[in-house]
């Protein structure tokens, strides 16, 4: 996991189906999350960027909040 400050929150964020067929700035961002495959998971820390990824791409995620 990237380094993160103390106090900010992590998101696990798992990608539930396929990117084959998604328009490409779908899958760019599924990409840029660091997500490889189907039910492959990761944690990012919950900032404005990583949640416009997540929202471009909400239908191939899902997303979980860690504490």
């Amino acid at each position: 996991m990237a380094k993160t400050k103390k106090n900010s929150k992590v998101i696990r964020v798992t990608q539930t189906k396929s990117t084959i067929g998604a328009l490409a700035n779908h899958k760019a961002c599924v990409k840029g999350l660091g997500l490889r495959r189907m039910r492959h998971t990761v944690e990012v820390i919950d900032t404005p960027e990583n949640r416009g990824m997540i929202n471009k791409a909400i239908h191939l995620l899902t997303v979980e909040e860690v504490k």
